[in-house]
Order: C-alpha cells, then structure tokens, then sequence
C-alpha cells in the first residue's frame, strides 16, 4: 500500500514540475490558472462547512486554530517582512528612500570585497 502511495506522490510532483516549468513561460496564464485552483479550492471547503453545518463562529474558531498551530496566522495576514522590518526598527519597506537602497548596496559591495580578499589569502 505505501509502494502505490509513493507512485501517486511521484507522479504528481513529477506533473507538478512540468507544469509549472510550462506556465512559468506564461505569466498571465499561470495567474489566471492558479487564481481560479485558489477560488475553487475556497469555495469546496466553504461548501462542506455548510454541508456539516458549522457556523461563522465555529468556522473562525477552527480557522484561527488550525492557521495558530501551524504557523501561518501571523506570516498570512501581516508578512514576515513587514515583522522583520519591525523587530529591527526599519522604515516601511515601502518608504526606503534611493539613498537607503545605495548605502545598502554599497555596504554589500564592501563585504564582497573583504570576502573576496579572504578567499585570495587562503589560496
């Protein structure tokens, strides 16, 4: 039994790659198409919430555990970056000015170098 489950998991995978590869080529396409997996997939779940006869609150109850248990309550609605930014007491990532953006770029080109310099000295 566990042969036939890794044949189906192979396939799929396999099937996933080749289509993503092809849609990646069709940027529009691949929006419309996984837009359309997204609302289909809402729309079966909410379906068979009503089919059990769960109620808004116990939706949002179930929803808020399940979304807590697995970590992606906080990451789904604000955004890692948007936490990050503000454990390190940044700017709205949206507000970086071009100067912020230059002097980051060239602290980036400064660690190169020095990282380029050790890679010369152990040789």
């Amino acid at each position: 039994m566990l042969k036939i489950w890794k044949k189906i998991a192979r396939f799929f995978d396999r099937f996933e790659d080749r289509n993503r590869h092809l849609l990646s080529r069709y940027p529009l396409l691949y929006a419309m198409v996984g837009g359309v997996g997204v609302v289909l997939f809402y729309r079966g779940i909410w379906m068979l919430a009503d089919d059990f006869f769960i109620s808004s609150w116990a939706s949002i109850f179930l929803a808020l555990v399940i979304l807590m248990s697995i970590g992606l309550l906080i990451s789904s609605f604000v955004g890692d970056k948007i936490i990050m930014s503000g454990l390190k007491r940044q700017h709205k990532i949206s507000l970086a000015t071009e100067k912020e953006e230059s002097e980051e770029l060239q602290r980036i080109k400064n660690i190169e170098k020095k990282l380029n310099k050790l890679l010369t000295k152990k040789r």
